[in-house]
């Protein structure tokens, strides 16, 4: 790279007004502006005399003046006047005095360190060399408990942005430029790690040995369990031989129901869902029959759902969680919306319980145990203050040692990333069509109401209304139900009076009718209803490449770091170990997709069958019960007594064909076009520039 020349990024004078903020713009530049002191006449880019802290530059990095960066050579001198700003960038000086952005990863303090209280940490080693003769070493319990019990110091590395407008779209793509690899902190792991790191590493397994209980279960070494402030038993996350993540929980599920409308003076109006955590009932070992199953339920809106996710982003950064659904723009308290929106909340829950490694998560189990607003207010802001794992996260996976193989590891993400791609493309077409097979289920719908209204028509000698709502057209000389001849006085469809043949066929077929009524409503639920469930959950099972992206992106990048540090003659141990532990992190993530596979997609096809049967039994259930009226003795029975009028009759003149437009799934975070509530809003917002009654029927609604 060759070196930036003076004022190569140099920002100019700019106001929060001239900033173009559009697909090009940088998150973090903007969020400086926004929460910074801006002066435009400020030389320095409306940086006043703000003292950063000294760094220094690990990686040479060559930015993008659009958007706002700065290049930098390994080793220059920095002043870093912001760490924190959005997708992981900091902002910082260099020492020609221009002022960029620079990844967080890419520098490190060289002054201003503190030291953690009552923390007595081993001395650094260099940052390569070689460690056979430590991996090799017999280490005692003692020992082993003592470095165990070693305080790992997260570093922070930056958040995985969750689910936003921009993101909608671009087609669910971040606005980072950094790969997952860099922003989860398996970069900075494998290529620097720490000494107590390796340490536990080597404490934990060695010749394939893991933890020992008296390690893992030590209920009076406050150390070893897991807070917020430091990292134990709920921390520690184990990859088996065949890449599986050991489970510590058994399942469990997870409802969201009842939603209410609540308001509140600070807040104003919002939504609150009951959530339900059901642990199945345990057997009883004496035969009995097992206890029911234990329940807790709390309430939460929307926002502590994005306050879990969050937490959980930062700090399990190297496992693929399910995207968090859209926030709502508009027709928020819709009735459809809030039952899609608790859906979605519902599935999106029950995804992240059902991941081996989240679903033991302290914050997971707080958000479905915590009961007490107080309480809530008092511990969630320490979880969300809690710097992110980063590099951290890798050094408390523990896995067999030297269980990789290269060549397996390597094709298995080839292989991983071609299926998903493949399954996403392949989702994506089935949720086309099962749009089109409920649309057609509506049109069968009016269909059979037609029949019902044609036959109905047909055995009264009442008109049909006339086209082009039917399609039957009208002639000039139509019949009268005054005139003599089309029914008798007891409303059987018959020139001659007091026919009781025809009499119970006419009865008969008014329930044809009738039944054919009702089927049509079948038809129509279905579509609206059962069918519009797995509509739905067709979603869970889409885009599964654009969720899995960061993890095939850290394993490809480690794979090429591992074969740097396998190099023949040029072997770095430390290094590759490293290298391993983050691969059997993502081979376990794959894994863990697979199990998941098989479960979502039996599920799905289990339920659509079962849906299916349901409404096709209630159909043949309507059908013969019509069909066994025109047989003896029930025939018999109906030519005793005059017929009734149906309730349909009053219809004909104007036929119920018309349907309210069928219900969608809210859009998937991943879909690649805009989403639907901020299409609504934007066309709302223009509804209101060209005044009532505009709406759809406006130039612009044409275009929603």
């Amino acid at each position: 790279m060759t070196t930036p020349t003076p004022g190569h990024n140099a920002l100019p004078s700019i106001s929060e007004a001239d900033f173009d903020a559009g697909i090009n713009g940088s998150t973090a530049w903007m969020e400086h502006l926004e929460h910074g002191s801006i002066h435009s006449n400020d030389e320095d880019g409306g940086l006043g005399q703000t003292v950063g802290r000294a760094a220094r530059a690990l990686y040479e990095f060559e930015g993008k003046a659009e958007f706002r960066e700065l290049s930098v050579e390994a080793g220059d001198e920095l002043e870093v006047i912001k760490e924190n700003l959005a997708d992981g960038w900091s902002l910082v000086k260099d020492a020609t005095g221009e002022v960029g952005l620079l990844p967080r990863t890419y520098y490190t303090f060289t002054t201003d360190f503190t030291s953690t209280p009552n923390v007595d940490l081993p001395p650094l080693s260099p940052r390569f060399h070689s460690g056979k003769h430590e991996r090799d070493a017999t280490i005692t319990q003692e020992t082993a408990k003592e470095d165990a019990d070693t305080p790992i110091l997260p570093q922070f590395t930056g958040d995985w942005s969750f689910p936003s407008f921009r993101q909608s779209l671009l087609g669910g793509k971040s606005l980072n430029r950094f790969s997952s690899f860099v922003t989860s902190g398996a970069e900075d792991f494998v290529l620097k790690g720490k000494a107590e790191d390796k340490l536990i590493t080597k404490s934990i397994f060695n010749g394939h040995q893991k933890l020992s209980s008296t390690q893992s279960d030590d209920d009076n070494d406050e150390s070893n369990r897991h807070s917020i402030v430091g990292e134990g038993e709920a921390d520690r996350h184990f990859v088996d031989a065949s890449y599986a993540w050991k489970e510590k929980l058994p399942p469990f599920r997870v409802l969201v129901h009842s939603p209410s409308k609540r308001t509140s003076s600070l807040s104003g109006a919002f939504t609150i869902y009951n959530v339900t955590l059901l642990f199945d009932a345990i057997p009883s070992e004496s035969g009995s029959p097992p206890s029911s199953p234990t329940r807790i339920t709390v309430q939460r809106r929307y926002s502590q759902f994005v306050i879990l996710h969050t937490a959980l982003m930062r700090r399990l950064p190297g496992l693929a969680l399910p995207p968090l659904p859209e926030k709502q723009y508009a027709g928020r308290f819709n009735d459809d919306f809030v039952e899609a929106r608790r859906g979605d909340l519902e599935r999106y829950i029950n995804r992240v319980t059902r991941h081996p490694v989240a679903r033991y998560a302290e914050v997971v189990t707080f958000f479905l145990s915590c009961e007490s607003d107080s309480e809530w207010k008092r511990i969630i802001p320490q979880y969300l203050s809690v710097p992110a794992a980063g590099p951290s996260f890798y050094t408390q996976v523990f896995h067999p040692a030297f269980n990789l193989d290269l060549e397996e590891a390597s094709d298995a993400v080839e292989r991983f990333d071609t299926h998903t791609k493949a399954v996403g493309k392949g989702v994506q077409g089935l949720r086309n069509i099962f749009g089109r097979v409920r649309e057609a289920r509506v049109e069968m719908s009016k269909a059979e109401r037609l029949l019902s209204y044609s036959l109905l028509s047909l055995i009264t000698a009442k008109p049909l209304a006339s086209a082009p709502t039917t399609g039957i057209v009208e002639e000039d000389n139509h019949f009268s139900t005054k005139d003599a001849g089309l029914v008798n006085e007891a409303g059987a469809w018959c020139w001659r009076e007091g026919c009781t043949h025809c009499l119970g066929m006419t009865k008969a077929m008014q329930k044809t009718s009738d039944a054919l009524q009702h089927v049509a409503d079948l038809y129509d639920d279905h579509a609206r209803r059962t069918q519009l469930a797995t509509h739905e959950e067709l979603k869970a099972v889409a885009h599964p490449s654009s969720l899995y992206e960061g993890v095939v992106s850290t394993h490809r990048s480690t794979l090429s770091r591992y074969r740097e540090a396998t190099k023949d003659g040029n072997t770095d141990e430390d290094m590759a170990s490293r290298c391993e532990t983050v691969l059997n992190t993502t081979m376990a993530e794959m894994e863990t997709y697979h199990s998941q596979k098989l479960e979502d997609f039996s599920t799905l096809a289990k339920e659509h069958l079962d849906g299916e049967i349901a409404f096709y039994e209630q159909v043949v259930q309507r059908l013969k019960a019509a069909r066994s009226a025109y047989d003896k003795p029930s025939v018999d029975n109906l030519a005793r007594s005059p017929r009734q009028p149906s309730i349909y009759e009053r219809e004909l003149e104007n036929p119920r064909l018309g349907a309210t437009p069928l219900p969608q799934p809210c859009p998937h975070v991943f879909d690649s076009a805009p989403m639907r509530p901020v299409s609504v809003a934007i066309q709302e917002g223009v509804g209101m520039i060209l005044g009532p009654g505009s709406g759809r029927g406006s130039v612009f609604g044409r275009f929603w």
